[in-house]
């Protein structure tokens, strides 16, 4: 199976020095998931994780809702023309009498926002397919200086970042910020699906009292997970998308981004945030 990190000779110049040294890359592979047997979604991420990263990925495209969906996750032997596994094939067979959403043999396409569709349909995409509205969930109150304190924690367990520099990071965080989870990955949107696929099979979906944390931008795609996986506050250290925002108003789902130290921006679901009178209504 690949590893997390690989070592390659760098040359190393500092102040007119130079020196040749090892370097650790954070690894990147291809993981294509198949679904009962077809191909559906190829996805560049880092080795580990891979039943829970497609897991994730499965409930984000409306396939899977909870752990009784799913009969197995294997990997695929005889992956290659000699009939080497290379443990970046995986199958996901769902028990019997799962009935499939419509989806095509590529990634599905409302997940991405290079997708071509318009705005609107992305958004009725998600909202006719997320199984557990996020403005049904149990009422959540956020105090913002607890929001403000969960990136230290993030970036303090990130592992393989400190030895990389090149990962990104999605944590789940109870509403008291206690963590109860985070994957790194060198994609964002893997990150989060490993999370949920974790979740998934846990027995924990929804998520209706998580706040999902991630270390990069809040795309459309990000803000899709959340809102398929039940979750009803996301926030990002970066900005938000314009459709990511829209799909948060649609949705109810609470939106912050620029989330550094004691300030953030607060887009969309403020009524989850514990704000000064004059704050929520200025």
């Amino acid at each position: 199976m690949g590893r997390v990190t690989e070592r390659r000779k760098v040359i190393r110049i500092r102040d007119g020095a130079v020196s040749t040294r090892p370097d650790t890359l954070v690894a990147e592979e291809p993981l294509e998931i198949r679904l009962n047997g077809k191909p559906l979604a190829i996805t560049m991420r880092t080795p580990g994780d891979d039943f829970a990263l497609a897991a994730g990925f499965l409930v984000s495209e409306g396939v899977l809702g909870g752990a009784g969906d799913l009969q197995n996750i294997l990997y695929c032997a005889g992956a290659t023309a000699d009939g080497a596994n290379t443990y970046n094939v995986v199958n996901v067979k769902t028990t019997p009498g799962v009935v499939l959403p419509d989806i095509t043999l590529e990634r599905n396409v409302y997940t991405t926002s290079s997708c071509g569709l318009c705005g609107k349909a992305s958004l009725d995409a998600v909202r006719t397919t997320a199984r557990w509205p996020i403005d049904d969930a149990p009422p959540l109150r956020l105090a913002p200086e607890l929001l403000a304190g969960l990136p230290d924690r993030l970036r303090a367990a990130q592992r393989v970042f400190d030895r990389t520099g090149g990962l990104h990071a999605a944590a789940l965080f109870t509403e008291d910020g206690e963590l109860l989870d985070i994957r790194e990955d060198v994609g964002r949107h893997n990150a989060v699906d490993k999370l949920i696929g974790r979740a998934l099979q846990n027995g924990q979906l929804p998520l209706s009292r998580a706040v999902l944390l991630v270390s990069g931008r809040a795309s459309f795609e990000l803000a899709q997970k959340a809102v398929m996986a039940g979750i009803p506050v996301l926030a990002a250290v970066s900005a938000p998308s314009s459709l990511a925002v829209d799909l948060a108003a649609e949705t109810g789902l609470t939106l912050v981004g620029f989330l550094r130290s004691a300030s953030m921006n607060v887009y969309a679901g403020e009524h989850r945030l514990a704000l000064p009178a004059t704050a929520a209504t200025g």
